[in-house]
């Protein structure tokens, strides 16, 4: 019932920026978070950040804070990750989820976007 789409990703090289968006539709007034996820190949998807829709409280991976920002515009159902200094380890597939249950964990989330790839070179 919810849509998610991504959309900013992209090839940028080590201590750069990129701007990631995230697009929800459909029955987002169930949802309790939007978050960020990324995926590297051969390696299992991890938590990035996160916003509790309700209150606008964020939270970061440790390999996200101070340099990640998630930020929202509820008038356009919208989430975004500013992504600044970025480093080679950060090359992943990029994944916006919404949830009800949690904020941090991969099972606490319902609906993903098909994601965005961000190459960062050095």
């Amino acid at each position: 019932q919810v849509q998610l789409v991504e959309s900013g990703g992209g090839l940028v090289q080590a201590g750069g920026s990129l701007r990631l968006s995230c697009a929800a539709s459909g029955r987002t007034f169930s949802t309790f978070a939007m978050g960020w996820f990324r995926q590297a190949p051969g390696k299992e998807r991890e938590w990035v950040a996160a916003i509790s829709w309700s209150s606008g409280n964020t939270y970061y991976a440790g390999s996200a804070k101070g340099r990640f920002t998630i930020s929202r515009d509820n008038a356009k159902n919208t989430v975004y990750l500013q992504m600044n200094s970025l480093k080679p380890e950060d090359t992943a597939v990029y994944y916006c989820a919404a949830g009800g249950t949690g904020l941090t964990r991969q099972a606490e989330y319902d609906y993903w976007g098909q994601g965005t790839q961000v190459t960062v070179s050095s």
